[in-house]
């Protein structure tokens, strides 16, 4: 599960983080408590995030695929989305989360999928929409992120992996 995956990311971005020296793998990754879960980006641009998540190592004692799971999965997604659209001088902080679960999963992967709502110059809200291996949506989660600016010990941080 901790092993280096590739984003796929668009062009543009990939040469706007070039530029500065960032590690665009780490700063658009699911961080430590999603690489703990399993998450995986499969591709990332402001207007669509997907990933993956095992059902298994994620569940409640009922063997079901758990709520807080699904958030974790949604808002990594939502925020990867939210950071993409703000840009290299914007951060991404996620104010708002709303999930609504409609059936269980036991076991394969989930796949969120992450589209835009709303996206202003300080907001950006994304719906996420988590599906079974057969295509089932297992829940439906909608996500607001406040873009604010990025202070001089920000970039440091996130060069470095934090």
């Amino acid at each position: 599960m901790g092993e280096q995956q590739h984003v796929k990311f668009p062009q543009e971005v990939i040469d706007e983080y070039a530029a500065l020296g960032v590690d665009l793998q780490a700063l658009f990754s699911a961080g430590h408590l999603g690489t703990r879960m399993g998450v995986q980006i499969v591709e990332a641009s402001a207007e669509k995030v997907v990933g993956t998540m095992p059902v298994e190592g994620n569940t409640q004692p009922y063997g079901l695929l758990h709520g807080g799971a699904s958030a974790v999965l949604a808002e990594t997604l939502g925020s990867v989305g939210s950071m993409l659209h703000g840009g290299s001088s914007k951060i991404a902080v996620g104010v708002d989360l709303n999930c609504t679960h409609h059936r269980g999963a036991r076991s394969g992967l989930v796949t969120g999928v992450a589209t835009p709502v709303h996206r202003g110059r300080s907001t950006a809200t994304y719906e996420i929409v988590i599906s079974d291996e057969e295509g089932r949506r297992v829940c439906t989660a909608r996500l607001t992120c406040l873009l604010r600016d990025v202070n001089p010990g920000d970039a440091a941080r996130v060069g470095a992996g934090a």
